[in-house]
């Protein structure tokens, strides 16, 4: 079975779209394309398709990854060309790879952090400054969050690598994935709950990478590069 990794980006209206019904474009694409999918054993077989890191509803991105799995070898470039040429607009397919020839390891382990943009509204630049200056020199920021298993109490200042803010009142944040999973509203939620964010502040975010993590470096790396 060959496993093709995707990259695809997530934009305008589009932002505002559950994992989901991005899950069910995705498979309707698949389909349409002609893609000759592999599918999975058992009374319900189903198409092997795994989604990894997906962003949350309301966060554009441009580092969204899913993985097929074909029952026939193609050419990863042709495989892009029909896929793009049927999905929605917004939702935009920037790479396709052969993982036989892409880094070892599984996609949801190459996805160890993110980078953000984080514009806020309604809050000027030197507000937002030191908001960010208050967090980072926090040693525990702690949050709630309604989860799956009810309201969880968790520290969104351990996931944060770096944050500062720019022009704009814009922040570039980089978090690193654990569990529970911190979002960027979370750090949000503690930069208001430190009291340097105004509480009625909204904010548009936008997933710019998603990869393995070099800490020492501050930088996201690309899950789909060549392995070595």
């Amino acid at each position: 079975m060959q496993r093709l990794r995707l990259r695809y980006a997530k934009r305008g209206r589009l932002r505002f779209t559950s994992h989901r019904d991005v899950s069910r474009a995705i498979e309707r694409a698949v389909a349409r394309a002609g893609v000759p999918m592999a599918y999975s054993s058992g009374f319900h077989p189903h198409p092997r398709i795994s989604y990894a890191g997906a962003s949350p509803t309301g966060a554009a991105s441009e580092a969204e990854y899913v993985e097929l799995g074909l029952a026939e070898q193609r050419d990863p470039e042709e495989v892009r060309r029909a896929l793009d040429g049927v999905l929605p607009h917004g939702l935009d397919l920037v790479a396709v790879v052969d993982s036989a020839e892409s880094l070892p390891g599984s996609l949801s382990d190459l996805l160890q952090a993110s980078r953000w943009r984080v514009d806020l509204v309604g809050v000027d630049e030197a507000a937002a400054a030191s908001a960010v200056e208050r967090f980072l020199a926090t040693e525990s920021v702690e949050v709630e969050r309604m989860t799956k298993k009810g309201l969880r109490t968790f520290d969104c200042r351990a996931a944060v690598v770096t944050m500062s803010a720019g022009s704009g009142s814009g922040l570039d944040l980089l978090l690193e994935h654990g569990t529970p999973a911190v979002r960027p509203d979370d750090v949000l939620t503690g930069l208001r709950e430190l009291g340097g964010l105004p509480g009625e502040s909204t904010a548009l975010l936008t997933r710019l990478a998603q990869g393995p993590l070099d800490r020492e470096a501050a930088e996201v790396g690309d899950p789909l590069a060549k392995r070595e």
